[in-house]
C-alpha cells in the first residue's frame, strides 16, 4: 500500500510539472505570437504582407490538391500543372493547364476556398481589420498632438489675475481641442471596423443569395441538371463552387467546356452577371449604397463619416460618391459598346449556331460583361472576330475602377491607399519602376523566346496574338483564352487530342513558369498603378 501511494504521488507530481510546463509553453507560444504579429502590422509593407500570403497560400493549396485522388487516378496531373492550378485559383486567374474534370470533388472545394480567400474583396476586408486592430493599439500619446503650454503665447501686459485667467483660458482650449481630437480618433477607429463589418457582410449576402438562387435553377431546369448528372457533378457543389469564382472574379466553372455548355440556359447567364459586377467593377459603388443604406437605420455618425472621408480612410475600394457614379455610367458604356460590336460581327458565330435571338443577345451580354477580369466564356475566342478580340484585349488590360469621365480635383478624389513615405530608396525604386504596359511587353518577348521552335512549327496556334491574349489575360486575372486546335497544326500530328484547357496547357514548362510569376504580378499589380513615371514622352 505504500508503495502504490508512492507511486501515486510521484505520478501526481510529474502531473503537476507538466501542467506547469504546458502553461508556460503556451504563454511563451503566445507571447512569440503577439509580439510577431504586432512586428507585423506595424513594421511590414502592405506589399510584402500580400507577396507572402499569396504564395503562402498556393504553395499550402498545392500540398492539399496534391494530397487527394483526382478523378482520372492514377493518370494524375503533373505537379507543375498542380501548382500551376493552385496560383491560378489564389490569384483569381482561372488560367488551366489541365481540364476542370479531372479534379475530384474534395478538390473542387480546395479550389473553391482558394478562390475564396484569394478574392479581392476577402483579402481586402482582412486588411480593414488589420487596420483596426493597428489603430486601435496606437499609444494614447499618439493619437493627438497637443501643445505644450510653454509655447503658448502669453500676455505681456496687465494684472497676476489678467495674466492668470489667459492662460487658465489657454489651457481650457487646448484641453477642449485635446478631447475633441481624441473623439476624432475613436470615430475614425470605430468607422473602419463598421466598414470591415459592411463589407463581410456585402460578401456573406452576395454569396448566400446567389448560391440559393443557383440552386433553385438547378432544380427548376432540367437541361441544366442534366448537364451536370452527364459529368457527374453535384449540384450544391457546382453552385458553390461557380457563385465563389464569379464574385472573385477568377472565371473557373467544374466544366471542361466552362460556361459553353450552358450557352442555352439564359436564366442561369443572367444569375450570374449581378455576382460579376458587384465583385469586381461595380463593387465601390454598390459598397457605397450599402453604407448608405446602414446610416439610414442604424450606425448614422460611423456611415456618414465613412461617405465624407474616403481619402481619410485610404480603402482602395472605397471611392468618392461622383467618382462611385461615374464608376457606373464608364462600366455600362463599356458593355454596350462591346456589347454592339459583339452582335455586330458575331451574330452567325459557329458557338451560337442553335440558339434563338433572346438567348443570343444573352449570351453576347454574358460574354462582353465577363471581359472585364472575370474570364466565362460561352464561345471559343478562337472563333471570335479579331476585332472583338482585340477590345477583349484592351478590357483585359484595363484596371477594374477605370473612369473615363472627369473628377473634381482629379487624383486628390481617388484614395491613395498604398502611399508610403517618400524615403530615399523609395525615390530611388520609383526611378526604376516600369510602367504596366512595359511589363506586359517584357513577358510576351520571354514566352516567344521560350516557345519559339513551337512558333517555327505551329504557327497558326503558337503565334503572336495568342500569345498576347493569354499573357494579358494572365495578368489581368481574367482567364480568357484562344485555347488549342489540332485542327490547325500545319503539320498533322496524329496524336494530337483537343482539350477543353487554356492555350497555356500546351506550352512548356518555362512558359508556365513564366506565366504563373505574371499572375503573381497581375495580382499585385494595384501597387503599381503608377509605375513607370520616370520615363518622360516629349
Amino acid at each position: 500500500m505504500l508503495r502504490v501511494g508512492s507511486l501515486h504521488n510521484k505520478f501526481q507530481h510529474l502531473y503537476s510539472c507538466l501542467s506547469v510546463g504546458a502553461f508556460y509553453f503556451l504563454r511563451f507560444l503566445y507571447w512569440v505570437c503577439s509580439t510577431t504579429y504586432d512586428f507585423v502590422i506595424y513594421n511590414v509593407n502592405q506589399f510584402w504582407i500580400e507577396v507572402f500570403y499569396f504564395i503562402f497560400v498556393s504553395c499550402l493549396g498545392f500540398v492539399i490538391l496534391r494530397s487527394f485522388k483526382p478523378r482520372t487516378y492514377p493518370n494524375k496531373p503533373r505537379n507543375l500543372d498542380f501548382f500551376f492550378t493552385s496560383v491560378s485559383a489564389t490569384t483569381v486567374s482561372s488560367m488551366s493547364t489541365v481540364e476542370m474534370e479531372v479534379f475530384s470533388d474534395a478538390q473542387l472545394h480546395i479550389l473553391t476556398i482558394l478562390m475564396f480567400i484569394g478574392g479581392e474583396v476577402f483579402t481586402s476586408m482582412i486588411g480593414l481589420h488589420f487596420k483596426a486592430s493597428k489603430i486601435g493599439n496606437t499609444p494614447l500619446h499618439a493619437r493627438s498632438r497637443v501643445n505644450s503650454v510653454a509655447s503658448l503665447p502669453c500676455p505681456v501686459e496687465g494684472t497676476f489675475d489678467e495674466l492668470e485667467l489667459g492662460i487658465s483660458t489657454t489651457t481650457t482650449t487646448t484641453n477642449l481641442e485635446k478631447t475633441k481630437s481624441e473623439m476624432d480618433f475613436l470615430l475614425k477607429s470605430k468607422s473602419i471596423r463598421v466598414l470591415g463589418f459592411v463589407v463581410l457582410a456585402y460578401l456573406i449576402v452576395v454569396h448566400f443569395i446567389g448560391i440559393i438562387m443557383v440552386l433553385a435553377y438547378l432544380n427548376i431546369e432540367t437541361s441544366a441538371k442534366k448537364v451536370l448528372d452527364s459529368k457527374g457533378l453535384k449540384s450544391f457543389t457546382f453552385s458553390i463552387f461557380t457563385i465563389v469564382s464569379t464574385f472573385a472574379s477568377c472565371g473557373f466553372i467544374p466544366t471542361n467546356e466552362n460556361m459553353i455548355v450552358f450557352r442555352r440556359n439564359s436564366g442561369l447567364l443572367l444569375m450570374l452577371i449581378p455576382q460579376v459586377l458587384l465583385g469586381n467593377t461595380l463593387f465601390p459603388s454598390f459598397l457605397r449604397l450599402s453604407i448608405w443604406v446602414l446610416g439610414k437605420f442604424t450606425k448614422k455618425d460611423e456611415s456618414s463619416y465613412i461617405r465624407e472621408n474616403t481619402n481619410e480612410l485610404r480603402y482602395h475600394h472605397l471611392l468618392p460618391s461622383k467618382h462611385s457614379r461615374y464608376l457606373v455610367v464608364t462600366v455600362l458604356g463599356f458593355i454596350l459598346v462591346q456589347f454592339i460590336l459583339f452582335c455586330s460581327m458575331n451574330w452567325n458565330l459557329e458557338g451560337l449556331v442553335g440558339l434563338n435571338e433572346y438567348q443570343k443577345l444573352v449570351g453576347a451580354l454574358f460574354q462582353c460583361v465577363n471581359s472585364r477580369h472575370t474570364g466565362e466564356s460561352i464561345v471559343d475566342l478562337s472563333t471570335v472576330a479579331s476585332a472583338v478580340l482585340v477590345i477583349f484585349v484592351v478590357m483585359m488590360y484595363l484596371p477594374p475602377y477605370t473612369s473615363i469621365l472627369p473628377t473634381k480635383d482629379g487624383e486628390e478624389e481617388y484614395p491613395i491607399v498604398f502611399k508610403a513615405q517618400r524615403k530615399k530608396g523609395k525615390v530611388i525604386l520609383d526611378n526604376v519602376v516600369f510602367s504596366q504596359l512595359s511589363y506586359l511587353v517584357i513577358f510576351i518577348m520571354i514566352i516567344c523566346i521560350t516557345e519559339r521552335h513551337k512558333m517555327k512549327e505551329d504557327p497558326l496556334n503558337f503565334n503572336v496574338l495568342n500569345i498576347m491574349v493569354e499573357v494579358i489575360s494572365a495578368y489581368g486575372n481574367v482567364g480568357f483564352s484562344t485555347g488549342y486546335s489540332c485542327s490547325r497544326q500545319l503539320k498533322p500530328d496524329a496524336n494530337c487530342v483537343d482539350k477543353w484547357y487554356g492555350f497555356a496547357g500546351k506550352w512548356s514548362d518555362e512558359g508556365k513558369i513564366v506565366l504563373i510569376i505574371v499572375m503573381f504580378l497581375g495580382r499585385l499589380k494595384k501597387f503599381n498603378m503608377k509605375g513607370g513615371k520616370a520615363w518622360k514622352l516629349l
